[in-house]
């Protein structure tokens, strides 16, 4: 979960270097190879420039080595495709990376690095529906791109990485966009006295010259670009079991280990709470990564769900329960909606973020903790909420119709939240839990949108409710509430417009888990 708008610095501003750069075979290659190049973009509503055609990504390799002297890092990603076209030419998403070589087939390929696209010519053309591996070495420096602007978060030993939603392709070469879920290895090189973690498990271990150690991680699950981590420190690994004999892995700086253990021992209650509303928890780990880093420009959020770890500041931690555990629930709800099943494009960002704060309000007030609001229960947080939703739909637009400046507004949020509690006082509890549950294993380890989520929801209802919930998703006025009719919208002054954009407009109240 973010609390500001991620908006990405102008290409030349990061870069620092000439706008294209080319090596191998001459660029003019593509003109005689045949084929077309590939479309530079995916057509998203609210990252139009981001995502790639005429190709889907079957699997990346990510191979880091970090020296702690010049805190540089040089790496590898070696990516399996699969052509739907033939091409002459295509592109990876990436920006603010050096670039040192390109590959095809193990075949030198000429590149050139153009805005946000590293644009890539094979030395023949690439037939339709054909296996290809592409390999692109690269440097990086942690600090280059500081967030919001970039995916690194540097810290005093190293760094971790918040690519959420649009800032991956700052981190390694790929096809930025959550619909291209793809299998992830990590090969994590670090000096003594280091640790590299990355989402997934550990597979092995390497002891290399020049006292250095080199782990491997793989995922069991593919994963979306915005939700991998790989982060190295001076770490300890500290291992319990959840329900079920599910291990659990916490990645914690040595110096606050124990300081942080209170916290880190309540994620097993909070993985079988979650599990009796929604079903088992879909990955093979879960954890949490309080990386050393509590600077207030360190990262503009409290939590983010990396799949199979959950990044946050480590002093966010040392609060009481009551005062964080909603927002870790918001956090591991994600692992459901945000990460097993990705949204399909950003304008489905609602489904990750309405039901992250659903649960985690669920559990807030199930234990008996008041909200920021003073609220000690759901009907009372919605009514307050239903009361400006159609501010919110003047200033924010409708939950389903977000646009980059907005896309991490309460609308999103608890405007989402407003949303799943109309749709459940519509239908029942009981129907409204099963369409959850089918939801989620219809698209597990995939992408969906919200035309998806309706179809599900009408489908395991027994109604069609198309109308029902696209009044609500995409309305420009609130709905009235199933079951309270008594309750009013605050009527919207003529004179309030929707803002400018909110690049420096700061944090957002848009969830009630904190």
């Amino acid at each position: 979960m973010r609390y500001r708008t991620r908006v990405t610095a102008p290409a030349v501003a990061l870069l620092g270097t000439a706008a294209a750069l080319t090596t191998g075979v001459p660029a003019q290659a593509a003109t005689r190879t045949g084929g077309t190049p590939g479309p530079e973009t995916l057509g998203d509503s609210v990252y139009p420039d981001l995502g790639n055609g005429g190709y889907r990504v079957g699997a990346y390799h990510l191979d880091f080595a970090y020296d702690a002297t010049t805190r540089l890092v040089e790496a590898t990603a070696t990516l399996t495709l699969r052509t739907t076209q033939a091409l002459s030419r295509f592109s990876l998403d990436a920006l603010g990376l050096d670039i040192r070589s390109v590959s095809v087939d193990g075949r030198a390929a000429a590149f050139e690095q153009v805005a946000e696209k590293l644009r890539i010519t094979p030395d023949c053309r690439l037939p339709a529906k054909a296996r290809v591996t592409v390999r692109v070495a690269y440097g990086a420096d942690p600090r280059r791109i500081p967030p919001p602007a970039g995916g690194w978060v540097a810290t005093p030993d190293g760094f971790a990485v918040c690519c959420q939603p649009n800032l991956a392709h700052t981190v390694f070469p790929c096809n930025d966009h959550p619909s291209d879920k793809a299998d992830f290895t990590f090969r994590i090189t670090v000096p003594a006295g280091l640790r590299g973690v990355a989402s997934g498990m550990l597979e092995r271990t390497e002891q290399l010259s020049g006292d250095r150690t080199a782990y491997t991680y793989r995922s069991r699950s593919p994963i979306a670009t915005e939700v991998v981590q790989i982060t190295v420190g001076d770490y300890v690994i500290k291992d319990r079991q959840g329900p079920h004999g599910l291990p659990l892995r916490d990645v914690v700086p040595v110096a606050r280990a124990a300081a942080l253990e209170p916290a880190l021992a309540l994620t097993p209650a909070l993985i079988a709470w979650v599990e009796q509303r929604l079903g088992a928890y879909p990955f093979e780990t879960y954890g949490l990564l309080p990386c050393n880093n509590d600077a207030s420009n360190a990262f503009d959020f409290t939590g983010l769900e990396t799949q199979t770890l959950t990044l946050y500041k480590p002093n966010y931690l040392l609060q009481e329960e009551s005062k964080i555990g909603s927002h870790m629930m918001h956090e591991l709800v994600h692992s459901y909606f945000g990460n097993s099943v990705s949204p399909a494009t950003w304008a489905d960002l609602w489904l990750n973020e309405g039901h992250a704060d659903f649960y985690g309000l669920l559990y807030r007030y199930e234990r008996g903790w008041a909200d920021s609001k003073g609220l000690t229960t759901m009907e009372a947080r919605m009514k307050d909420t239903y009361a400006m939703g159609d501010q919110w739909r003047r200033t924010s637009g409708p939950v389903a119709a977000p646009t980059a400046a907005n896309l991490f507004d309460s609308q999103r949020y608890l405007g989402g939240v407003l949303v799943l509690y109309a749709l459940r006082q519509q239908i029942g509890e009981a129907a409204f839990n099963a369409v959850e549950r089918a939801f989620l294993e219809r698209y597990r380890d995939s992408s969906a949108s919200t035309e998806d989520y309706i179809a599900v929801a009408s489908e395991v209802s027994g109604q069609d409710l198309t109308g029902f919930l696209r009044d609500w998703l995409y309305g420009t006025k609130t709905p009235r509430m199933p079951g309270h009719p008594d309750w009013t919208v605050t009527p919207v002054a003529p004179s309030l417009t929707a803002p400018r954009g909110r690049r420096d407009s700061g944090h957002h109240d848009n969830s009630a888990t904190l």
